[in-house]
C-alpha cells in the first residue's frame, strides 16, 4: 500500500521552507512507498518530492471573524488530484518525532480519525493538525458549510469542532500518547517553565503547535514574535509593564533543544 499524506498552504506565512520540512520530516519516519500531495498557491522553492497542486476551490465565500482554519474545507471535496481513499493530512507546523505507519493501520480505512483537543478534554472534540479520512468521506460537510459559510462558522467557531460534530458515521481519536500538544503537554507548568526546557514526551510521534508558540519560536525560547526570547528576570521585567501580567508572565519557554535539532537538521 502507497502511504498517501497531505498537506495545504496558503499565504504566506509558511510557504516553502515549512513544506519541505515536513516533506523530509515524513520521508525520515515513514516506510516506504508513500506519496506527499500539497495542496498550494505556491510552487518556488518547493522539492521536486512533493506533488503540487493549486488549492481546490473555496466551497463558498471565506467566514469573517472568525478564528478557525476554514481554508481547510477545501480539502473536503468529493475527489482531489492525485489522491484516493484513505490519506493522512498534516499540518505544516508539526514536529514529527517517531514512526507515522501506525497512523495509516489505525482503525479501519473507512474511519475519520482525529487528534484528540488536550485544551477541552471533557467536551470529547477532535484537533485537525494530524487528521486521516478517505478522500470525499467529509463531502456532505463542504455541501453543507457552503450552503451558508458565516452561519457555519458562527455556530461551530472552529473548523474542527464543525468535523467532530458532523462527520458522518462519527469520528474516532488516535491513541493520546501518539500526538501531543507542545504548549500544554511539553511545556512545564508555571513556574516551573523559567527552569526546565520543554519536555519530548515518551512515545509521542507528532507534536502539534496548534495557537502558539511555532515550532521555529519554540526551538529559540519565544511565544511569538511580539514576546522574543528573554533570559527569565528581564521576561518577568516586561511581563510586569504589559495590559495582562500575569498571562504575560505565564507565557515563557526556555528554548527547546529537541524542537531545534529537528528544525534545523529538516532546513533545505
Amino acid at each position: 500500500m502507497t502511504k498517501q499524506i497531505m498537506c495545504i498552504n496558503w499565504g504566506t506565512r509558511y510557504g516553502a521552507p515549512y513544506i519541505n520540512r515536513l516533506y523530509q520530516m515524513v520521508a525520515r519516519n515513514i516506510t516506504p512507498p508513500f506519496k506527499f500531495v500539497c495542496y498550494t498557491d505556491i510552487r518556488q522553492g518547493v522539492r521536486d518530492e512533493v506533488i503540487c497542486h493549486d488549492l481546490p476551490p473555496m466551497p463558498g465565500e471565506m467566514p469573517k471573524n472568525t478564528r478557525g482554519k476554514w481554508p481547510k474545507s477545501r480539502l473536503w471535496a468529493e475527489t482531489l488530484p492525485d489522491l484516493e481513499g484513505p490519506v493522512l493530512f498534516l499540518d505544516l507546523d508539526v514536529v514529527i518525532t517517531g514512526s507515522l505507519d501506525d497512523f495509516f493501520s489505525f482503525g479501519a480505512p473507512e474511519d475519520v480519525v482525529l487528534a484528540r483537543n488536550v485544551a477541552k478534554p471533557f467536551h470529547k472534540l477532535g484537533q485537525t493538525s494530524i487528521y486521516r479520512m478517505p478522500v470525499g468521506a467529509l463531502a456532505d460537510l463542504q455541501r453543507a458549510f457552503a450552503e451558508d459559510p458565516q452561519a457555519v462558522a458562527d455556530t461551530y467557531k472552529w473548523e474542527q469542532v464543525f468535523v467532530t460534530k458532523t462527520a458522518p458515521n462519527g469520528v474516532k481519536f488516535w491513541p493520546k500518547r501518539w500526538v501531543r500538544h507542545f504548549r500544554i503537554e511539553c511545556i512545564p507548568l508555571f513556574p516551573l517553565n523559567y527552569f526546565i526546557e520543554p519536555r519530548l514526551p515518551r512515545d509521542a510521534r507528532v507534536v502539534i503547535f496548534a495557537g502558539v508558540p511555532n515550532p521555529a519560536d519554540a526551538a529559540i525560547g519565544q511565544f511569538s514574535d511580539s514576546l522574543p526570547y528573554l533570559p527569565p528576570l528581564q521576561h518577568i521585567a516586561r511581563a510586569a509593564r504589559q495590559a495582562r501580567k500575569f498571562q504575560s508572565l505565564r507565557r515563557y519557554v526556555l528554548p527547546s533543544q529537541w524542537v531545534r535539532a529537528i528544525w534545523q537538521d529538516t532546513a533545505d
